[in-house]
């Protein structure tokens, strides 16, 4: 079956199959968040990308080998609302964005910060600090071995442009993120996982960058 990353709320999972990988998207919540399961091939360790809602549903999704950690990719209540039960069901241990942490009411295990690597198996994934959603907001990075990049974004980018800011300059300092570290480094078959909606591809986004910066937040 071809993945899409196309769910709903109350809908199946979708799953994209990769050589080393899998990843299973699911939509919670009445913000229709996105929470992401990992798992590595090669070991089974699996590891949650946003416990946002719905920890009955996460949970079914995670089933009974459990998971070693949780990433909250910032601090918005909607994407840490299952958290807790999801912690306490499995004992993940929990990372999150350091300027982040005090904002998320669930203890924090290992802050992280830019350029750090998290770990699901044999798998590694790289934290980027971008600023401008919130303070502490991260994106992760698996760059396959076997084939292209794939990027968690959280609310920091989706089809059509970065997530939302309050300010210019929260604006600006998104957008000199997005560009130096998501844009500038990775190629346009880079798969975007984001935090709510559907996915995208940084070639379908890239010709649009000048756009965003003139039309601003």
């Amino acid at each position: 079956m071809t993945y899409t990353g196309e769910v709903k709320v109350g809908g199946p999972a979708d799953v994209h199959e990769l050589a080393d990988l899998m990843i299973s998207k699911v939509a919670v919540g009445s913000m229709n968040n996105n929470a992401y399961l990992l798992r590595c091939r090669a070991t089974d360790e699996q590891l949650l990308i946003d416990a946002a809602a719905e920890a009955v549903t996460l949970l079914n999704l995670i089933g009974d080998d459990g998971i070693a950690s949780v990433v909250t990719t910032h601090r918005h209540g909607d994407h840490w609302g299952a958290l807790e039960e999801v912690v306490a069901a499995t004992g993940a241990r929990t990372y999150a964005g350091a300027q982040d942490v005090e904002g998320i009411p669930v203890p924090t295990d290992v802050p992280v910060a830019d350029g750090d690597t998290i770990q699901v198996g044999r798998v590694k994934l790289t934290a980027r600090h971008l600023v401008g959603h919130t303070p502490g907001s991260i994106a992760l990075i698996y760059d396959d071995p076997h084939g292209h990049a794939h990027v968690f974004t959280g609310d920091c980018l989706f089809p059509g442009g970065p997530g939302r800011t309050t300010q210019p300059a929260e604006f600006d300092s998104l957008m000199d993120g997005l560009e130096a570290k998501v844009f500038g480094v990775l190629p346009d078959e880079t798969w975007v996982y984001p935090g709510h909606g559907n996915d995208t591809t940084l070639g379908a986004e890239r010709p649009h960058l000048a756009e965003w910066r003139a039309r601003g937040w």
